[in-house]
């Protein structure tokens, strides 16, 4: 939900007031973009129109070229993720070893659909083309934490371990 409380709260000015130290000990301003883009989803989780906004005038450079980058790379996100985000890879090996029906037993449990996120700003669902651990799949992340092998019946207890 785009406005779950936890990401609202989010834009504090202290996160701009980060952003902005941030900013202000780059040695050099120029070609810095993405690395400040991701400082700031790093500091907000997702970066909304406000957050582009005050990059682009940091960075001196029109609001287009900054929401240029950020709509191109599929690492950054205009869409609060919740505190837990969950990405279930559906590449070739994960596919073929059944990850479609880990993310759906996923959407099932969490009553969400890929690209959202619960209404308690707990969990969003994500699906990937490919994490690189084709040897564990099918392979799920949430957060930094990667879960491989995964079959719908375990969805549950991996939910649990987040509550």
């Amino acid at each position: 939900m785009a406005n779950c409380v936890s990401c609202t709260n989010k834009l504090s000015e202290q996160g701009f007031q980060k952003l902005e130290q941030f900013i202000d000990e780059l040695d050099e301003k120029n070609g810095a973009l993405i690395s400040v883009l991701h400082k700031a989803q790093e500091i907000f989780g997702y970066l909304p129109r406000e957050v582009q906004q005050f990059v682009a005038k940091k960075l001196e450079i029109p609001v287009s070229k900054v929401y240029g980058v950020v709509s191109f790379y599929s690492f950054f996100t205009m869409i609060p993720k919740g505190e837990h985000p969950i990405s279930v890879c559906m590449g070739t090996a994960c596919y073929v070893r059944g990850a479609e029906k880990v993310l759906n037993e996923f959407k099932r449990e969490l009553n969400i659909d890929i690209g959202e996120t619960t209404k308690d700003g707990k969990f969003s669902l994500d699906a990937l083309r490919c994490v690189g651990a084709c040897g564990l799949a099918p392979v799920v992340l949430i957060g930094e934490k990667v879960y491989g092998r995964v079959t719908p019946d375990q969805v549950k207890s991996i939910l649990k371990e987040f509550e």
